[in-house]
Order: C-alpha cells, then sequence, then structure tokens
C-alpha cells in the first residue's frame, strides 16, 4: 500500500467498517512507520483495489491491525491471502501474532482459526463508535 491508494482504500474502509472507520490520516501516519509497519494491496487486472490488509510488528510481537475485501470480490480467497502475506513478513518478523476481530464477524474467525489463531480473550466494547465486542486471537510463530 502505497498513499496513492488511499483513496480507494478510505472508499473500501467506509464500505466494511462504518461506523468505526479508520480515517485516512491514520493510514497515512501508519504508512511512514516502515521500520515496523507492513500494509498490502489486492488489486484486480485493472489496478481496482479488491481488499487491504496491514501489520504492525515489533520483535516479540506483531498485530494484525486491519484486513478487508469488498464484498463483491469476497468468497475468492482474496482475504486468505492478504493474510497470507501479513503472516509471512509476521513469521519473519516477531514470535507471536496478535488479533482483535469483531465478535459478530465468525467468517473472519473462522479464516483466522484455519490459520492457526486461537481465541485469548474478549475486548467489551472495543469498537466505537458501535460498541461490538473484539475476540482477541494469538497464533504462535511456527518454530
Amino acid at each position: 500500500m502505497t498513499p496513492a491508494d488511499l483513496p480507494a482504500v478510505m472508499v473500501l474502509e467506509e464500505e466494511l467498517f462504518a461506523p468505526d472507520t479508520w480515517t485516512r490520516s491514520m493510514y497515512a501516519d501508519e504508512l511512514r512507520r516502515t521500520e515496523t509497519r507492513h500494509y498490502v494491496v489486492a488489486v484486480d487486472e485493472a489496478g481496482t483495489v479488491l481488499g487491504y490488509a496491514g501489520l504492525i510488528a515489533y520483535p516479540e510481537e506483531a498485530h494484525i491491525a486491519t484486513i478487508g475485501v469488498t464484498a463483491t470480490a469476497q468468497g475468492r480467497g482474496i482475504g486468505a491471502q492478504l493474510l497470507d502475506t501479513l503472516l509471512a513478513e509476521a513469521d519473519r518478523r516477531s514470535r507471536v501474532v496478535l488479533l482483535e476481530v469483531r465478535a459478530d464477524n465468525e467468517v473472519a474467525q473462522g479464516l483466522y482459526r484455519r490459520r492457526g489463531f486461537t481465541e485469548v480473550g474478549r475486548r467489551r466494547g472495543y469498537y466505537q463508535p458501535s460498541g461490538t465486542d473484539a475476540v482477541v486471537m494469538s497464533r504462535e510463530v511456527p518454530a
């Protein structure tokens, strides 16, 4: 992901995560932090952004910051490819990977479980302003 991708990313952000969206300035700030961040986009043959994902990685632990695929492209494995890209990067940089996922998003939770994540806790009212709970999941980096 580059700053040039942000207009398309923001359209998807609103489509996928309203009212709990990140702002353009939040993404711009993330993209400037290249030593600890890794953001990617998935595009089709025409260059249209279909999805995006981001990782925050430190030596001891990494966090899946965001992952989303436009509704019209869901079910085609794009989310899994984005996640696998982030996990490959996390495996190079960290020892454990953490994430929060909406408690009402069973599809995403299933994808994370298939990639070795387990539930380790819950955060009540985590997503704001909706107040939706988050499931906290963790995955150890393979030895």
